[in-house]
This record gives structure tokens, sequence and C-alpha cells, in this order.
């Protein structure tokens, strides 16, 4: 692969969860990822005491979402992410928060690089999408969220779908 090729050309993102070694790939992602919450004066607040039930929710539904079957589906129904995260008062600065700490998560896990970027850009990409108080309209994300790697200019595709 050329330095300027996109690393996610080579993945479906259906295959990610096989790429990465299946459910218990997600479960870590997820354990590194709370570890990181349980330390966060921000987020923390926003979670309730027993973290075992969301991490599991987590897991499976990264693990559907990624490829893995019908498996959120099946225990929780449609993820409608927005509505089950409206009760908690989402800002750009917790949702930069979230972001970092999973982005964090998921270059800890050793991913191999097309499942990675898959991965990262889908965090950058759904992480705005939850922000549902909005002290400032003008700005949806606190600057420097940048989960993804910074390329310099003249690099890279320019766009991604």
């Amino acid at each position: 692969m050329s330095p300027d090729a996109d690393p996610t050309a080579e993945l479906e993102p259906r295959e990610v969860f096989d790429r990465v070694g299946g459910l218990p790939a997600f479960e870590r992602l997820v354990a590194a990822f709370y570890d990181r919450v349980e330390r966060d004066e921000v987020l923390r607040p926003m979670y309730p005491e027993d973290l075992e039930p969301g991490k599991q929710h987590l897991a499976l539904f990264l693990a559907q979402y990624w490829g893995g079957g019908d498996v959120y589906d099946r225990l929780r129904g449609h993820p409608r992410l927005r509505r089950r995260h409206a009760p908690f008062p989402i800002t750009p600065e917790a949702a930069g928060r979230w972001a970092r700490h999973m982005a964090a998560a998921v270059r800890e896990q050793g991913f191999d690089p097309a499942a990675e970027a898959l991965v990262l850009a889908y965090v950058e990409r759904a992480t705005p999408t939850l922000v549902n108080q909005r002290p400032d309209q003008a700005q949806v994300l606190p600057p420097g969220l940048a989960v993804l790697p910074q390329q310099p200019p003249g690099h890279g595709s320019g766009s991604s779908a």
C-alpha cells in the first residue's frame, strides 16, 4: 500500500468484527474505554454506579455495528443512539472527552491499521450526533478533538463518505 493510500479501502466495515477477533476484542476495547471513563471527572457522574450493564451493551453494540450479527438488537432492540442518550447532558466538552477516551482505547488494542482507521472514523463521525446540549451553537465539538491522525496538506482523498 502506498503512503497516500486509504487504509480503510482494503476492508469492508462488516469485516471488522472478524478481523479484530470477534466479541472478545470489543469487550477488551470497551474495558479499556471504561477504565478511562471511571477516572474522568466530567463523564463519570453521567454513568450509573454499576458500569457492567453499560459495558456489555456497548460491546454488543460495537460487535453488531462491525459485522458480528444482530447480537445487540436481540438483547436491546434497535440502538436508537440519540434517544438512548437523550436523558444525559451531553455537551460538546463531554462528547469530546468521550471521543478522546474511545480513540485512545481503540489505539491501544493493536487492531490492524485498516480496522483501526474504520473504527476511529466511526468515533469521529458518530460523536457529534450525540451532543444534546450546546452552550455555543456555532461549535459542535471542542477544537482539537481530532480522533483521527491529521494528514499534511495535499495527502489523502480530502473527504470521506
